[in-house]
């Protein structure tokens, strides 16, 4: 049986590589929260967030597997998101070790693509303004 995944298991990738697993057929999996993602999101992104901000502070989503379930198999080749690259990295060893064969951690986040100009032809400042999310 497989030893339990860690962070230092998960493959990263910085963002021109995500982009080029994207066009190849990865799916993207964002695990901000709902209103980050509503904010702005890459482009065919599915959204399922890793943790939800209450007032006590954040709190990890306990349907967080099961709603990944509902939208992806297994044997789906995902690239996993979220603002920075925290979440995600959690997020992608949560998923390897529930059976999911190929995750890939998408390294700075949304922040990054958004840095690196892949998100569309507005200014980095404009969507990083749009899409971190303040309390």
């Amino acid at each position: 049986m497989d030893a339990t995944k860690r962070p230092e298991d998960v493959v990263t990738v910085d963002v021109h590589t995500a982009k080029d697993l994207l066009t190849s057929g990865h799916r993207y999996l964002d695990v901000r929260t709902i209103e980050e993602f509503n904010k702005s999101h890459v482009e065919d992104a599915l959204n399922a967030p890793y943790m939800f901000i209450t007032q006590e502070g954040r709190v990890k989503n306990p349907e967080f597997l099961a709603q990944v379930s509902s939208i992806c198999e297994e044997k789906d080749h995902l690239v996993v998101g979220c603002n920075s690259g925290g979440r995600s990295l959690r997020a992608c060893v949560d998923l390897l070790n529930a059976g999911f064969k190929h995750v890939t951690n998408m390294e700075g986040g949304y922040s990054a693509w958004v840095d690196n100009r892949l998100a569309g032809n507005k200014t980095a400042e404009e969507f990083k303004v749009a899409c971190k999310f303040r309390p």
